[in-house]
């Protein structure tokens, strides 16, 4: 589609009328003949003598080249440009970021995968997550992995590929074998810090109890809901261990509730895909569609024609004049 960036350049093409209409001809002196018969020739002629100049009329032809060449030439001070077919970028809403417990606890094979192999806690969670992530399209996510401290493991990218990749090079105990949950939050709430997307959520997953956070879970995740971010717990642990493997339910249920998110049990990797699937539902894709459509000047076009049309109206008057030249002349003019 041709639009024009300067539009109200179009009121300046009568002005070559206004000028022809206030402002007088333009005079130019010519060498006349004298005679000493002049009286004989105005009575043969019939014609009054009177003082003034004469306004020579222009041809028809010129005068419609030039008009256009004109028109021409104000079209292009008007800038025009061909807007190009819209393209659409889908812009993310959310920020999403995984929290990965790569405690000593999470070697303990207990789960049983696609196949029916029994696997451990870790393998599970990143088959399920590789698969969670295949269907985040339109989401910015990270990872972060804690074991006896925190570590950003993949800060937030739309680049889910990257995200799946390297989660399935975590191994259990990378990050110290102790869990730190409490400080893994306060990690990712700083990650946080730099989003400008409304919607901000946090997942979870953990088997342990809290044994080496120097910010207490709880307190945390109050930080958490003051800024509007969302935790979703997911618990992977044995409710019936005891000491450092302990699953702390109560405190993930405290986390989850403080900010207004939801707390869920995986015993099995049955469970734990079910909990994806809800956690899919509950966290919906939203995506804003950004619209922009390239602009290209072609104000080079009317220009060009500008120019070849007054290249091909010199060529004619040059060639008429050169046919309606006598022969002789002509020959005399090439003369050297």
């Amino acid at each position: 589609m041709l639009a024009f960036a300067y539009p109200w350049i179009a009121l300046l093409a009568p002005l070559p009328l206004a000028v022809r209409w206030l402002l007088p001809a333009y005079p130019s002196r010519r060498t006349g003949l004298r005679v000493p018969f002049f009286d004989r020739l105005v009575a043969l002629s019939g014609e009054t003598p009177r003082h003034g100049g004469v306004v020579a009329p222009r041809q028809r032809l010129p005068l419609a080249v030039l008009v256009l060449c004109w028109l021409l030439a104000l079209a292009a001070l008007a800038r025009p440009q061909w807007i190009e077919p819209p393209l659409h970028r889908d812009q993310p809403t959310r920020d999403l970021l995984l929290l990965v417990d790569l405690s000593g606890s999470m070697d303990t094979k207990d789960f049983v995968d696609a196949s029916g192999k029994t696997v451990d806690r870790l393998s599970a969670v990143k088959q399920v997550l590789g698969d969670f992530l295949s269907r985040r399209k339109g989401d910015r996510v990270g990872v972060v992995v804690f074991g006896d401290a925190p570590f950003a493991l993949v800060p937030f990218t739309t680049d889910l590929d990257l995200a799946r990749a390297m989660l399935q090079d975590i191994v259990v105990g990378m990050a110290g074998p102790r869990t730190a949950f409490g400080d893994a939050i306060g990690l990712g709430l700083g990650l946080f810090d730099k989003s400008t997307v409304k919607a901000k959520t946090i997942i979870a997953l953990t088997d342990g109890n809290d044994t080496a956070s120097k910010v207490p879970p709880a307190e945390a995740a109050g930080i958490a809901k003051d800024r509007g971010i969302v935790i979703h717990t997911v618990a992977v642990g044995d409710p019936t261990a005891a000491g450092e493997d302990k699953l702390d339910e109560e405190a993930l249920k405290q986390v989850a509730q403080a900010t207004g998110g939801g707390f869920y049990r995986a015993l099995d990797r049955e469970q734990l895909e079910g909990i994806y699937r809800r956690l899919d539902e509950i966290e919906t894709r939203k995506i804003d569609t950004v619209t922009f459509r390239p602009k290209r000047d072609v104000y080079w076009v009317p220009l060009a024609a500008v120019l070849t049309l007054s290249l091909l109206m010199r060529a004619f008057l040059l060639l008429r004049r050169r046919i309606r030249m006598p022969s002789g002349l002509a020959a005399a003019r090439g003369a050297p």
